[in-house]
């Protein structure tokens, strides 16, 4: 092995040093496969495990305000009795949730790199912990629009943050899974949401305390509690890593030379930005992970509403909302092997986002009193409309030019993912619940077939530029 004078990252990562005792990467050298897969399998039992479990406690405080909606409703005491809301101000309290997101993603992606990961993750986690622990003391429509704003300020940075972190440790082929293994927490989240929110209104009324408000503040402690474990155990780039070895360092630098982000490695300059925010192509990824945006947020927010226009009611409404779930979660994670394992990552999106569109539609077509048959198209809808998303992180990130510019273009687009989300939030409308939402349903139908036509002409698109020659300075564009 060649060894060379390199600036690294001491161990604490604070200061820069000249070190010659550790062997730089070397371009073209040769990798040892077997070392490799023994380091990627290291990387993963330490990182993925922590950041699923950190974007699960962060799904879980977002999205139980649509729980604490329907919770105790047989007896008047949910969120909406309680605080004397109507349907529409608890619109308006989920959209400026949104707002406040698409705002704070890009300056906190740039807070993750300057602060460390460690750090800033942990700091966001402390944050929003205390406000859902806050939000359950709300007593009015103010207060839970103020805290709902400010909840979006703190999670805004969360999952652009973990989907850059990632590019520190692993290549473009091996991220769709492992984002994939993160988002998956939602829909995990999002089942025992409903687990929880059934035991828990069991809770109505002890202390004086409605079961909502207990809802926010045991699913807000998690989150204020493990802030400290993130603290000190989430690792923030391979060259600062302990638990790594010389050679191991030496490895996972070699492995990344070309295709990933670096600790130590300079920030984004303004040229670069400038190309980013420019580059058309770029825009389109952006607008189809807005198409994906619609359903994602209104199945997150009002899935215990659609399961009560099922014909469940209250607290059995709130444990129906977990199949739904937990079978999107096992086929995330199968789409997303696949699409990694088979370098396919826009068939793969576009095929579930149809599958996904038809599950809607049929929702939309099905007679409002049909609720076994609409019940299933449900957890097919969730099972397309969630399973499409890791491929598409996955996609744009592996079609950049500079690793310089992969946290603003990843922050970039989840920030184009908020308007769709807000769009999500208006299109479940109250007063067609016995309708069967049939607003909600047509509209992800579009959307997703938006998303799988949009997946099929970029790639197209780009299986045409590499035919002419790739990007013209050595791109060479991935689908």
């Amino acid at each position: 092995m060649v060894t060379e004078t390199k600036t690294a990252y001491d161990v604490e990562g604070a200061n820069m040093k000249e070190t010659s005792d550790i062997s730089g990467p070397v371009p073209g050298a040769e990798i040892d496969r077997t070392r490799e897969r023994a380091l990627v399998w290291k990387q993963d039992i330490r990182i993925i495990p922590l950041a699923a479990a950190i974007y699960l406690l962060c799904y879980l405080d977002r999205s139980n305000i649509g729980n604490a909606k329907v919770l105790n409703s047989s007896t008047h005491n949910d969120l909406l009795e309680t605080t004397k809301m109507t349907t529409y101000q608890y619109t308006i309290a989920l959209m400026v949730f949104l707002i406040a997101y698409a705002l704070f993603e890009v300056p906190s992606n740039y807070f993750l790199k300057k602060l460390r990961p460690s750090r800033w993750i942990a700091f966001l986690m402390m944050s929003w912990g205390a406000i859902t622990i806050g939000l359950g003391g709300a007593k009015s429509y103010a207060t839970v629009t103020v805290i709902r704003f400010l909840l979006g300020v703190f999670e805004a940075g969360l999952f652009p943050g973990l989907v850059y972190y990632l590019t520190f440790w692993y290549r473009t082929n091996e991220r769709s899974i492992r984002v994939a293994a993160i988002l998956a927490s939602a829909t995990l989240a999002g089942a025992f949401g409903g687990a929880i929110a059934y035991g828990v209104g069991h809770m109505n009324m002890t202390s004086g305390l409605e079961g909502w408000r207990w809802l926010f503040i045991l699913e807000g402690i998690p989150s204020l509690v493990s802030c400290v474990f993130v603290f000190f155990f989430l690792p923030d780039y391979p060259e600062t890593a302990k638990w790594l070895s010389i050679e191991e360092k030496e490895l996972a630098a070699q492995r990344l030379i070309d295709e990933g982000s670096k600790g130590g490695g300079r920030s984004l300059t303004w040229a670069e930005a400038k190309t980013t925010i420019c580059e058309w192509r770029l825009w389109i990824h952006y607008v189809i992970y807005f198409g994906i945006s619609v359903p994602f947020s209104s199945l997150s927010l009002f899935a215990p509403s659609i399961v009560a226009g099922l014909g469940y009611e209250d607290l059995e409404a709130q444990l129906m909302t977990v199949p739904p779930y937990a079978a999107a979660y096992v086929v995330t994670l199968l789409v997303s092997w696949s699409a990694d394992h088979f370098n396919a990552r826009a068939l793969h999106s576009a095929v579930f986002a149809t599958i996904g569109a038809i599950g809607f539609l049929a929702s939309a077509l099905l007679s409002p009193t049909n609720y076994s048959s609409r019940y299933g198209c449900l957890i097919v809808a969730c099972c397309g409309a969630f399973s499409c998303i890791p491929p598409l992180l996955g996609w744009l990130s592996s079609n950049l030019h500079s690793t310089a510019a992969v946290g603003l273009a990843i922050a970039l687009n989840i920030s184009w993912g908020a308007p769709g989300q807000i769009v999500g939030v208006w299109i479940y409308k109250a007063n067609e619940a016995k309708k069967g939402y049939p607003t909600g349903h047509y509209t992800n139908f579009a959307m997703l077939l938006m998303v799988a036509l949009g997946c099929v002409g970029m790639r197209l698109y780009y299986a045409w530029r590499n035919r002419r020659g790739g990007a013209g300075d050595g791109l060479d564009f991935k689908y």
